[in-house]
This record gives structure tokens, C-alpha cells and sequence, in this order.
């Protein structure tokens, strides 16, 4: 590999400012069996990509080491190079979640539902990554969910990669992805579709504010982009997002589409999407700095008296984000520093407008998470992660009920605050490379909007403080 320049300035005061804040692609083991290679080739620990990782998945998932099934036309073309084994995976998520003070039960006060709730599975998906054909390959997740009992599709990466030789022996990638989620291309692990904490419960009590880019668009939309990464160090990317409803059928037709005015939240005309990042490599350290944004244009719909035509007013959501990534990877001793910081301007016309929504025309939130890990010898880790989101006080957009009776409203704002703050701190067992155990303490200190009664109700934000433990397979 190519020696690269020394650090920029802007490098080094990203790296500061990101420390000072203190606020993958998925591993399966397809990957291994395709590559010949053990999980470390590509990981730190799964999920987490190293520099090898993130080419591996810029080069659309198409290294191998197994017998291929190829054919050539008559002008020696490549038509077919098919793999002798299916690159599929099975992963398996088994969990135990306990809160701190138990929610109301909607069957009827004073009763109060459980405090600890086991997912046995929590989660179970089969994958398809790897290699389709030459120059093409794909991350494909089918998961069954406890949560909804039902099964649908997950994160989804198809991708086209070629590379050029330049000047010097510097290299070229270039690429296009099509995807359902945006940052789920993205090659580092800073970015929010597969960034700490790499697994979460789904029995907790969750906040009301979050940014569209920061997963509120998962699987509910289509993109394409295209991307180039020159000499392993430079990274920049283009493109743009439809909805893709899933589950969504139209009155009319009664079936899938098109999408009319009686569908929430439909994005207007494509949503353009940019990755701007840079890596530097020295010795057995990486770093890398990046922006990425997106700009959302979203008619909210899905109500009688909501505005309904696809070509009528609509709320704005601009999206800017930051993010850091630095790595040590030794022979015993791994660290990982890693953050993102994300700012939302919301133009909120159309909910404004036909009061349906916010009770400002404008709002801001803006999202800051940032994790320190450490394993030694792959085997133990401890990861420990700071989270914020604060914006502005705005009680159309987090209500101080949302049901009745009124002690329901655990997940609401007394103060209309989207505020929320407090730490991860995680311990990780991984007896084998495929296999993880993991402790997860979550400690809010805020919780939308306050540190006490933030609903009004009397409910604290350390009330819904929870504690986690997963058993992860991947096969």
C-alpha cells in the first residue's frame, strides 16, 4: 500500500473537537466462507469493519476463494462466475431486558406490566451476502422481529464495483449502491445504520426525537448512489432517496401502489444524499474524518384532515452530520474512538400550515453519540458511550399526552422538549469470533425534556434506565 501525506490540520482538530465532545457493515459469516478468510480479516470484532473491511465492502462484496461456476462467450467475455457454495448466513439474537420502574399497565390502573421481558428469539435473519457476478454483489437481510411477530425485509446493499490504476499506482473504486437505507453503504461504523450500540433492546421505552437520517427512513425507502474512493484514502459520494412503503397498499387499486396523500410521510420528488470522507493509515492506526447529510422533503398525509396531495405543502427536513473514526488494531490489544454529530433544520410548512404537527414553523434537533471500545485478544470488551439529542420546545411535535388515560403518557414531553442525554456501558464475551455475550447498562440523565416528571406523571428519566443481556450467534 501506498504511503499517504501526513495529517491535515483539519484531521487533527476534527479528532479534538470530536473528543472534547465526548458525546458495519453487518458481519455474517457467508463473507468468511466466500473469502477463505477468519472474521478478523474484516473486523475488529463483528460488527465492526477495519480498513480491510471497508474495501472489501467498497469492492461490492465480491473477493472469494471457492470454486466458481464461469462461462465465456465467443468473445472471451466473462458472462457467468457464479459461486460453488451460496454465500448464506443465519443470525440468531436472544435477550433479556430488565427497566428500572415498571410502565402502567393498560389493562387497568393500579396494576403495572412486567419490569423484565425476555425475547426468545429477539431477533433471527437469514442473509444473502456476497458475490451475485462479476463486479456485482449484495447484502441482502431477511429478519423476523419479536416486537411485530411477523418477518420483512431488513438492511439491504446491492452494489456494482470496478477499479482503475492511476498515475504512480495509485488506485480508483468506483461504484454504485442501491439500498433501503441511508448510511447502511457507508464503509465506516461512525455513521448511524450500523454505529454503537451495534445491538439494542426492543423492549425499552425509547425517546420521541430523533433525525430522519439517524434511522427514521430504515427500510421505508429506495436509493442509488454513486461513489469513488481513490488511492484507499479519499471517499466521495452521490445520491438520492425515494419512498418505497413497505406494507403500504393503495385505496384504489388495493394494491402496493402508487402512493397517494393517505400515506404518511412520502417524500417529495428524490431526497439527495452526500458522504464526503477521508482515512489516513500509519502503522497498525487508522483515522478518518467525513461529513454526510440529506435533505428530506416529506408530505405528512395519512389522515383526513391532513394536506393530502403529493404536490401540496410539505415539511423540510435538512439533515448535516459529522463523524470520526479512529482505530488501533494490535496483536492483543484493540481500541476503537468513534462519534458522530448530526444537525436538523426543519421547515414544518405543510404541518404548520394544517395543524396537524409542529406548533413553530421552524424546529432544529440536533443528535451527538460517541463510544470508546477496548477488547484484548478478540475475546473481551468493554465499550463505553455518551448520547444527546436537544432541540426546540415544540408541544405539537412531542405532545404532553398521547393516550388516555393520562398516566399512559410514559413517552411524552410534560415541557414539549425533545431533550434526552445519558450513557451506554457495555461488556462484551465473545468465546468465539462468531459468537457474542453481551451486558448492556443504558443510564439516562434526561429524558425528553427532564430529569424528573418529565411526563407529568411523575416519571423520572432514570425510571426508564434498562439493563440488557444478549446471546449473539451468527452462522
Amino acid at each position: 500500500m501506498n504511503g499517504r501525506s501526513q495529517f491535515s490540520a483539519f484531521s487533527l482538530m476534527a479528532l479534538l473537537v470530536a473528543l472534547l465532545a465526548a458525546p458495519a457493515a453487518q458481519a455474517v459469516p457467508s463473507f468468511a466462507r466466500q473469502t477463505g478468510m477468519a472474521c478478523e480479516a474484516c473486523h475488529t470484532v463483528f460488527p465492526e469493519l477495519n480498513h480491510f473491511g471497508r474495501m472489501f465492502k467498497a469492492n461490492a462484496y465480491v473477493i472469494d476463494n471457492l470454486k466458481q461456476v464461469r462461462g465465456i462467450n465467443a468473445a472471451k467475455q466473462e458472462i457467468l462466475d457464479l459461486s460453488g457454495l451460496p454465500p448464506l448466513s443465519l443470525m440468531i439474537q436472544v435477550s433479556q431486558t430488565s427497566i428500572s420502574k415498571a410502565l402502567p399497565d393498560v389493562g387497568g390502573a393500579p396494576g403495572l406490566s412486567q419490569k423484565t421481558t425476555v425475547a426468545f428469539p429477539q431477533q433471527a435473519s437469514i442473509f444473502y451476502a456476497g458475490k451475485i457476478a462479476p463486479k456485482v454483489g449484495a447484502f441482502l437481510q431477511l429478519t423476523y422481529g419479536n416486537d411485530s411477530g411477523t418477518i420483512g425485509i431488513d438492511n439491504t446493499d446491492l452494489r456494482y464495483a470496478n477499479n482503475l490504476t492511476l498515475q504512480n499506482d495509485q488506485s480508483l473504486v468506483y461504484g454504485i449502491s442501491a439500498n433501503n437505507n441511508p448510511t447502511v453503504q457507508d464503509l465506516w461504523n461512525s455513521t448511524p445504520a450500523f454505529g454503537f450500540p451495534y445491538a439494542g433492546s426492543n423492549a425499552v421505552v425509547s425517546p420521541l426525537a430523533g433525525t430522519q437520517i439517524d434511522g427514521a427512513l430504515a427500510q421505508d425507502v429506495a436509493g442509488v448512489s454513486v461513489y469513488v474512493m481513490w488511492n484507499e484514502a479519499l471517499y466521495a459520494e452521490l445520491g438520492t432517496y425515494r419512498s418505497a412503503k413497505q406494507g403500504a397498499a393503495n385505496p384504489i387499486t388495493g394494491a402496493a401502489g402508487p402512493l397517494d396523500g393517505g400515506t404518511s410521510n412520502v417524500i417529495v420528488g428524490g431526497a439527495p444524499y452526500y458522504r464526503l470522507a477521508y482515512e489516513q493509515l500509519w502503522g497498525r492506526n487508522s483515522l478518518s474524518v467525513g461529513v454526510y447529510g440529506a435533505n428530506f422533503k416529506l408530505v405528512p398525509g395519512g389522515t383526513p384532515d391532513a394536506p393530502s396531495a403529493l404536490s401540496g405543502p410539505y415539511n423540510e427536513f435538512k439533515d448535516f452530520a459529522q463523524d470520526l473514526q479512529y482505530q488501533f488494531i494490535g496483536d492483543q490489544h484493540l481500541v476503537t474512538v468513534a462519534g458522530t454529530h448530526i444537525r436538523e433544520k426543519m421547515n414544518l410548512n405543510a404541518s404548520y400550515a394544517g395543524g396537524t404537527g409542529g406548533t413553530n414553523a421552524t424546529d432544529d434537533l440536533t443528535t451527538t453519540r460517541g463510544w470508546v471500545s477496548y477488547y484484548y485478544q478478540r475475546k473481551y470488551g468493554a465499550t463505553v458511550g455518551y448520547f444527546s439529542t436537544t432541540g426546540s420546545t415544540d408541544a405539537g411535535l412531542y405532545p404532553a399526552t398521547n393516550s388516555a388515560p393520562p398516566v399512559v403518557g410514559v413517552v411524552t414531553s410534560a415541557n414539549g422538549s425533545p431533550d434526552t442525554r445519558g450513557w451506554i456501558a457495555e461488556l462484551n464475551y465473545m468465546p468465539w469470533l462468531n459468537t457474542r455475550l453481551t451486558l448492556q447498562a443504558t443510564q439516562y440523565t434526561k429524558f425528553n425534556g427532564g430529569d424528573t416528571n418529565y411526563d407529568g406523571f411523575g416519571r423520572n428519566a432514570s425510571d426508564n434506565n434498562s439493563l440488557y443481556f444478549l446471546v449473539w450467534f451468527n452462522y
